[in-house]
């Protein structure tokens, strides 16, 4: 009886062509992987911010939902302000927090750059009165782009959008991005000699 195989040859070229095949796929993977992170992370800011507002409007009282660390990449939380003073007082009760990697560059224009603020009737308001209403951009980390916006009404309505755009405040966004990894320390690399 005469027994079939496969030669060595053939074995490496096709571990040589699932190889090439790998190599091809990853960069299409990882901008797939990417994009999947950002529609994540507007999500996330959306159903956020409607949380506020609507546990302001459940405790009618004021809820501020704030960036951690004036950074929407790094996360938010949102606190119910018996006190005022916002996020500023750490007695303020915490209702929900998420953490972001601070990969994905998050910026807002003015009225939410960092914080917003709904009063008990759920409308965003500034600390000193007055309506509110912005956008906060979940941009692309190579570009000055703007891939989802998270859309805050005067009313207190908040939509995501997806309309890919240039946007300024991106490009400065990017390029914090860009500063924070190059001033993390690099790993030690072996000297060779």
């Amino acid at each position: 009886m005469k027994q079939r195989g496969f030669t060595l040859i053939e074995l490496l070229l096709s571990l040589a062509l699932s190889g090439i095949l790998a190599n091809l796929a990853v960069p299409s993977f990882r901008g797939l992987l990417e994009s999947q992170q950002r529609q994540t992370a507007a999500q996330s800011l959306a159903s956020g911010l409607r949380y506020a507002r609507t546990e302001a409007i459940a405790r009618n009282r004021a809820v501020v939902i704030h960036a951690r660390e004036e950074d929407w990449g790094l996360g938010w939380r949102v606190i119910v302000d018996e006190s005022g003073r916002g996020h500023q007082d750490d007695k303020n009760p915490v209702l929900l927090e998420r953490q972001g990697s601070g990969q994905i560059p998050i910026v807002g224009n003015g009225p939410v750059k960092s914080q917003v603020r709904f009063s008990g009737l759920g409308e965003p308001i500034f600390s000193a009165g007055g309506f509110r209403a912005g956008t906060v951009h979940v941009c692309d980390t190579g570009q000055a782009q703007s891939l989802f916006q998270v859309v805050l009404a005067p009313s207190g309505r908040i939509s995501l959008r997806s309309d890919p755009t240039e946007q300024a405040l991106c490009r400065s966004a990017s390029g914090t991005l860009g500063l924070k990894a190059a001033s993390e320390p690099a790993a030690p690399s072996a000297s060779r000699t």
